[in-house]
């Protein structure tokens, strides 16, 4: 009898496989359909790449049509740099895009698609250049600065000694004789006159004559004092020695001409006009020759106000506070700039109160450093900000944090949105978050390896807002990462940190105008 079941196992098997081929066609459909716009949103293309030349500095900005993890090396023989854009695709299509430049740094800038969704862009240079790169948003670009190497300055010539000049004949230099040849004996006296024979023990002696003997030598002792006087009194006709002589003569009174004094030249003082922005414009700021000599550091919270605390208990306001302090050393012995502190002590300084502080000390620059967390464990790097709107929700969600602790009330809102709406200051501070965050960021790529830069970016900060001067707040770094959080606790790295943020104001102070003093002939 056969089996109960061996009649539908067929039926079923066929329904299995129709169900199969109407997913499979589904998915097909749903692929087709859906398929390219997730691959568009997910890959972004290099819009636009432009330059702009300024005398010894060529920036570079690669326009995007979104954030990008991009990797940047040089290569000698021939010198040029190359940038590998992640997840990026050239809106020029496949092949290789060249665009000369030829302004004495930059020969030509290349772009093509190396690999899936990766594109390389590579800068062609005349010569050997220093550069930096930075991210910003709003658009999203990457920038690349370049600039040529300070000249090595030649070395004072050496001073020449006087030399002593002998006048005595040089002694001629013992020249040995040829070997084989000995040295000869040098004859007797009297036997090399010829006059006498030479002197043998059977010689008969030779007497000299009385008359011929020399006399003998006699010394006499030296004069006494008594008698030298005698002698004296006796060859002076007046009968007056030397010494009553010149008792009587009164001696001619010293005259001491003084020297001309002779002054240096004045100095002669060369005005370097300001660089153009990272944009390659020109503020108010700059085209005015404004120029830094006062900078306000705030170390954020203090007091009850304790910032994050790390899982080891590690406290926000301490750690800011030493970074605080180790760069406002750096600023007045290398800058011989002027530093104002809003905090130098564990006080809790009102939000507002810090930028009254900076305003009343008519500073130049105002340098806020915090620490950052966030609940991912991952996150790490270091960001910057300065003060304008964004709809980004994680920089709101920082701006939320950090503005916490503000007094302000709701109906202060609209003198709140006038303050944030200068225009010049909004420019110079995101050209001074670009400086502070490139040099950020290439500390934290020695220290950590590869990893995302996340860019200079814009937000409402209470600390910020009502600032007269270029104002920036900067996150040194996550506390709640682990390896972030091991180096913060280290003062070497609080230094290493404060000489990133020291780079990154001295590389501001100098793309403003200044005076350098001639050197004289």
């Amino acid at each position: 009898m056969p089996p109960a079941t061996s009649s539908p196992r067929p039926a079923a098997r066929s329904s299995r496989s129709g169900i199969m081929s109407v997913l499979r066609m589904a998915g097909l459909v749903l692929a087709a359909v859906v398929g390219p716009a997730q691959t568009a949103a997910e890959v972004g293309q290099l819009k636009e790449v432009r330059y702009w030349s300024a005398g010894e500095v060529t920036r570079v900005a690669l326009e995007l049509t979104t954030e990008a993890r991009y990797k940047i090396d040089r290569l000698p023989d021939p010198p040029r740099i190359y940038l590998d854009l992640a997840d990026i695709r050239p809106q020029t299509g496949p092949g290789i895009h060249t665009i000369p430049v030829g302004d004495g740094i930059i020969r030509q800038i290349r772009v093509a698609l190396t690999q899936k969704n990766v594109t390389r862009v590579v800068i062609d240079l005349e010569t050997e250049a220093e550069f930096i790169t930075s991210q910003l948003s709003n658009p999203d670009r990457v920038m690349v600065e370049l600039r040529l190497p300070e000249p090595v300055k030649p070395a004072a010539p050496k001073k020449e000694e006087p030399r002593h000049v002998s006048l005595k004949s040089p002694a001629r230099p013992f020249v040995p004789p040829p070997p084989g040849i000995g040295l000869a004996r040098p004859a007797p006296l009297l036997a090399s006159l010829g006059r006498l024979p030479a002197y043998s023990p059977r010689s008969p002696r030779l007497r000299i004559p009385a008359f011929l003997e020399p006399p003998p030598l006699r010394i006499a002792p030296p004069p006494q004092p008594a008698a030298v006087a005698a002698r004296e009194e006796a060859l002076d006709p007046v009968k007056e020695t030397p010494r009553q002589f010149a008792a009587k003569v009164e001696p001619a009174p010293r005259v001491i001409i003084p020297a001309p004094k002779s002054e240096p030249p004045p100095e002669v003082r060369i005005a370097k006009p300001a660089d153009r922005d990272r944009l390659g414009n020109r503020s108010l700021t700059r085209v005015l020759g404004l120029k830094l000599g006062r900078v306000v550091l705030d170390a954020g919270h203090g007091g009850h106000d304790t910032g994050s605390i790390s899982r080891s208990g590690l406290l926000e306001k301490e750690l800011v506070l030493d970074v605080t302090l180790r760069l406002g050393k750096l600023i007045e012995e290398r800058l011989h700039a002027e530093v104002v502190y809003t905090r130098k002590d564990d006080t809790f300084i009102p939000l507002e109160k810090r930028t009254l502080i900076a305003n009343q000390a008519r500073a130049d620059l105002f340098l806020s450093i915090h620490a950052n967390s966030s609940p991912l464990r991952s996150s790490q790097g270091v960001e910057t900000f300065y003060l304008n709107f964004t709809t980004s929700k994680e920089d709101l969600d920082v701006a939320a944090r950090e503005n916490a602790g503000a007094e302000k009330s709701i109906h202060e809102l609209s003198d709140l949105l006038k303050k944030i709406a200068l225009k010049d200051k909004i420019d110079e501070s995101r050209e001074f978050a670009a400086r502070i965050q490139s040099a950020a960021f290439e500390l934290s790529r020695q220290s950590f390896g590869p990893i995302r830069n996340r860019g200079v970016k814009k937000a409402p900060f209470i600390v910020l807002i009502g600032a007269e001067m270029p104002s920036v707040l900067t996150e040194i770094g996550f506390m709640t990462n682990a390896r972030e959080e091991a180096l913060l606790k280290k003062g070497e790295h609080r230094q290493r940190i404060a000489e990133a943020l020291y780079k990154g104001i001295f590389q501001y102070t100098e793309s403003l105008s200044s005076f350098s003093v001639a050197q004289r002939q």
